[in-house]
């Protein structure tokens, strides 16, 4: 009899991923409210009968075990196995619509999952960011889990930063009080299918001027150095610190190779076969360098490391925006 688990964020480009991932051994609850999170992610799970999903926000207080559509998963007996957080709204170009939910989310909603976690002593994975590292310092190297980072805590971007530590800290709390599941991936740069058009998420962004022949527009200039690392990975990595030891803490998620953002923008044009330019524009607040992943925690914890090359990432990112055309208006 399969187990049932929690994706909360489960709409959204990493949590569609692992819903799917996770449907091969458990019954998959998927909750979110839509805000950046899409149907279109989830459409080809949902006549699967061992998934389900709930449209809610996650800041607003909710009982599973009262949803006549979760019924056939018995919630009230077999309970929640694992509950993995990703729910927050993240959108670099449309950062201020959702300033006020983006805190909600990090604060009530946090707070509401922990009592969960609490409530049916399930294995718990919070998907936290880099961003808790603060921007990228020059000349810094990689950065360990245990690197305090500094956050402007009244910046415009506050409240996705500080937001991101605070939810940490209530997880954080919740094990020293409760000794609930101290389990935090903190990820870093992703790509791969699913991510949302024209919202600051780069990768996708190229792929599409590309097709098109339209100007790639880098927001920095020709020095801009990110890492990448393939979603397909990252799932791998939340699979496994499902049961990883409850104390394990944050965990680094990314790839520890830095990476010429101009670099990626030409293998895109390459492997599209485009005529486009690169061009810069002024930077972004919200579309900055982050710090480097040291990720020796997760290989030696976790047996992960990232193994998809970027080459072979972006092939099968363009293979599949090429696929959907109709997604992104292609």
């Amino acid at each position: 009899m399969k187990k049932n688990v929690l994706v909360a964020g489960g709409a959204g480009f990493v949590g569609s991923h692992l819903c799917e991932r996770l449907l091969k051994k458990y019954n998959v609850i998927c909750l979110d409210n839509f805000s950046t999170g899409s149907e279109k992610n989830i459409n080809h799970l949902v006549q699967n009968s061992d998934f389900e999903f709930i449209k809610h926000d996650i800041s607003q207080e909710f009982d599973l075990e009262k949803m006549t559509e979760l019924q056939r998963f018995q919630i009230n007996v077999k309970g929640l196995y694992a509950i993995l957080n990703f729910a927050c709204p993240t959108s670099a170009k449309n950062f201020e619509k959702y300033k006020i939910s983006t805190l909600d989310a990090n604060a009530k909603g946090m707070k509401n999952i922990m009592e969960m976690v609490l409530k049916y002593k399930s294995k718990f994975v919070h998907v936290s960011s880099s961003v808790v590292y603060g921007g990228r310092e020059k000349n810094a190297g990689k950065v360990l889990e245990d690197a305090e980072g500094i956050v402007d805590h009244l910046s415009p971007r506050a409240c996705y930063d500080e937001g991101k530590r605070f939810a940490e800290t209530i997880v954080a709390t919740y094990h020293q009080v409760y000794k609930t599941d101290y389990k935090i991936a903190r990820l870093f740069r992703v790509y791969g299918p699913r991510q949302r058009l024209f919202d600051g998420e780069m990768i996708i962004d190229f792929i599409v001027s590309a097709t098109q022949n339209q100007n790639l527009e880098i927001y920095g200039n020709e020095k801009f150095k990110t890492s990448m690392v393939y979603v397909a990975d990252v799932v791998d990595a939340l699979e496994k610190l499902i049961d990883a030891k409850s104390n394990i803490g944050p965990v680094n998620i990314g790839s520890d190779v830095d990476m010429s953002l101009v670099s990626v923008a030409e293998k895109i044009m390459k492997l599209t076969g485009s005529n486009s330019k690169i061009v810069y524009k002024k930077e972004l607040p919200f579309i900055t360098e982050l710090a480097l992943p040291d990720i020796k925690k997760a290989k030696e914890e976790l047996g992960w490391l990232p193994l998809v090359r970027l080459e072979d990432g972006l092939k099968k990112t363009v293979d599949y925006t090429l696929a959907h055309k109709e997604l992104f208006g292609i």
